[in-house]
């Protein structure tokens, strides 16, 4: 049976949608990248976009595993950042502001997912939110220097030589992508203080933090984005690997077959 994987988006008025009738630019839409969607089939899942308005919990009992995508800055008062957030930008009208409404679903499944042992792939922003749940900081702003963290390339893009993350040793991320994989990178925040039992899998050579990994669960954050190389990123296959279990469900393992 292949697995159920979620995945997370945003919610968007669409007035912010070009030639959408003005009748209707007050409702709102929820908006996925199709490439997650794209990615988990190939790999051999079924993807599952979810809305804000279903609880987390009950989520999680029905998924198999997790994508927890990128997008805006996670709210600073959330983990004590000092950026100043102008409370008069709605997230709904503006791409970048920060969605307090995102912030606090994403973070409830998250908690749900690891309380059930469910695979999660957290990335870009998810990667910092899961940092975050699990008691870490942030980066608030990265400097740009000889390594450029912000590309202007346009997605998808395997990224540049000097955007080179190196693995560690006997990581998960090892295993998945060897010594050193160049990546795609469009982030201004990473992970600072780690969160519990949070271990880094891999970092560029400034020092940027580009994987994590939760010790003995099926956790993976990654700072860049494996729905948007040019080439297959292997973290899929590893999702639905691990997801595939869970589809099993009861009646693989002597329970009742429903």
């Amino acid at each position: 049976m292949k697995p159920l994987i979620g995945i997370t988006g945003r919610r968007l008025s669409l007035g912010m949608v070009k030639r959408t009738s003005r009748r209707f630019q007050y409702q709102f839409t929820d908006s996925y990248f199709s490439a997650f969607g794209d990615n988990v089939a190939a790999a051999g899942g079924i993807p599952v976009n979810l809305p804000f308005s279903v609880d987390a919990e009950a989520v999680v009992d029905r998924l198999d595993g997790l994508v927890v995508t990128g997008g805006q800055d996670v709210h600073p008062s959330r983990w004590g950042g000092s950026a100043q957030v102008d409370p008069g930008v709605d997230p709904r009208w503006d791409f970048d502001a920060p969605d307090v409404q995102r912030d606090e679903y994403e973070a409830a499944l998250i908690v749900a997912a690891l309380q059930a042992d469910l695979p999660i792939l957290a990335v870009c922003r998810g990667h910092q939110l899961l940092n975050l749940v699990l008691g870490g900081t942030l980066v608030e702003h990265l400097e740009e220097g000889r390594i450029v963290h912000a590309s202007p390339n346009l997605a998808p893009d395997d990224g540049d030589d000097e955007h080179t993350v190196s693995f560690t040793p006997g990581s998960l991320a090892h295993t998945l992508y060897g010594p050193q994989r160049v990546v795609n990178s469009w982030h201004h925040q990473a992970v600072d203080r780690l969160g519990r039992g949070l271990a880094v899998m891999g970092s560029t050579a400034d020092g940027v933090v580009e994987a994590i990994g939760l010790a003995d669960s099926p956790v993976v954050g990654l700072q860049w984005h494996p729905e948007w190389m040019a080439s297959p990123d292997p973290v899929f296959d590893w999702l639905v690997d691990q997801s595939a279990a869970n589809a099993l469900g009861p009646a693989m393992t002597g329970g009742a077959p429903w």
